[in-house]
């Protein structure tokens, strides 16, 4: 038997090295969130298109309307996302407060003769030309970039009170206040969330969330009451015979779609639930839409690009020196996979109905370009870990170096 060679032998570690060396590079918190967030733009320009056809021929309109619709915004959000990653930090740092006070001032439109009510919750703007924006999905990204600027200058005062209430947790609720006056629980719940990650990324103490987060229960317990519908459906969701009632029709639809898909699918295109069976099933509920056509393996898809946006951002913020920087990631990063959790939760029947879209997944123009233009932000940030400037620099030398020695083993 033959005996291997010295290189071979030293081959085989050094190639686990250099595999080491790319996943620790200082590019690959870049490259995770780029490659992740590009994939599920395009299987959600995909998958809005298969579910949305049938709907869309059924109101007399082209079978692609709101395909084209979404891709509209995807076109929109992908030059917006590319300038964010190209901006410094210290151009959010400058513009956090200005971002706040336009966020108020957007959100308070709502309730003037510009705002438009829609599934009982008043939270649209009329826009020239018959288009509608949703102004609590800028709110989001401003509210983040505001309390990492303001959480991050008084880091070292963080373990008390008041330096905790002002002008932070104050600064916040008075966004999450005018959301909740247009009573939309579903939005104020993600924002919620966003505050909740920055201030535990910043560092305050744990007693605080807990007293924070009992506050937080009476007060979706007291918005919950104040809508009929949106009680009716929480009160079917934890009722033992909640699959007889209407208020339960959505998620039994949706769990119909999900659990014909199997492993594999009924083939792209191919859903029944999409006939007019379940509601929604273009935005909040797209993902059964996944399940039934993609079958299992799709969601486990979805779900891992989203586990690999959570692992791009969790490297940003672990590898990246500026208190700034970790808080604005970290409450991004709450925002878009606490959203997608919530969604996933009500599509399989983990939570009551509380109508919030699948991250870069759902239709939606005003969701999906304001998360692009979110991710452009933490991209920006992963180009300003240690090294990662450099190293994206110098690629393009690389590309070119790879090319020439194509082209000469070719001419070879």
């Amino acid at each position: 038997m033959a005996t291997p060679r010295v290189e071979e032998v030293e081959t085989a570690p050094r190639d686990r090295s250099a595999v080491l060396g790319q996943w620790n590079g200082a590019v690959s918190s870049y490259y995770l969130l780029l490659g992740a967030t590009v994939l599920l733009v395009v299987i959600g320009l995909v998958m809005v298109l298969s579910s949305s056809s049938v709907t869309s021929l059924s109101g007399g309109n082209s079978p692609y309307a709101v395909f084209l619709n979404q891709a509209q915004f995807a076109i929109i959000g992908l030059p917006l996302a590319w300038l964010a990653s190209r901006l410094p930090v210290r151009f959010y740092q400058r513009v956090a407060w200005p971002a706040l006070g336009v966020a108020l001032v957007l959100q308070a439109l709502v309730f003037t003769g510009l705002g438009r009510e829609q599934g009982g919750n008043r939270n649209w703007l009329y826009l020239p030309g018959g288009q509608t924006m949703q102004p609590s999905e800028l709110a989001k990204l401003a509210v983040a970039v505001w309390l990492a600027l303001v959480l991050a200058r008084k880091r070292a005062l963080l373990h008390r009170w008041l330096h905790v209430l002002i002008p932070g947790v104050l600064g916040a609720a008075a966004v999450l206040g005018l959301v909740l006056l247009g009573k939309d629980l579903g939005t104020a719940m993600i924002m919620m969330m966003l505050v909740a990650g920055a201030l535990f990324v910043a560092g305050v103490p744990l007693r605080m969330f807990a007293v924070a987060g009992g506050l937080v229960v009476l007060l979706v317990i007291q918005m919950a009451q104040d809508g009929s519908s949106r009680t009716r459906r929480i009160e079917a969701f934890f009722s033992a015979d909640c699959d007889a009632q209407n208020e339960c029709y959505q998620t039994t639809r949706g769990l119909y779609g999900l659990a014909s898909g199997g492993l594999t699918g009924v083939g792209l295109g191919e859903s029944t639930e999409k006939w007019s069976y379940l509601p929604e099933a273009h935005n909040d509920f797209i993902f059964a839409i996944v399940g039934e056509e993609l079958g299992l393996l799709g969601t486990v898809l979805v779900v891992a690009l989203f586990g690999v946006l959570a692992v791009g951002m969790t490297r940003v913020i672990r590898r990246h020196t500026d208190p700034f920087v970790q808080i604005a990631t970290g409450a991004i990063a709450t925002w878009v996979l606490g959203q997608a959790i919530v969604n996933i939760a009500v599509v399989i029947g983990l939570l009551p109905v509380i109508g919030v879209p699948l991250p870069l997944v759902s239709a939606g123009g005003s969701a999906l370009v304001t998360t692009m233009l979110a991710i452009g932000v933490v991209l920006s940030f992963a180009r300003a870990e240690p090294g990662a400037a450099e190293a994206l620099a110098a690629r393009p030398g690389v590309v070119r170096r790879s090319l020439a020695v194509l082209s000469r083993g070719s001419r070879g």
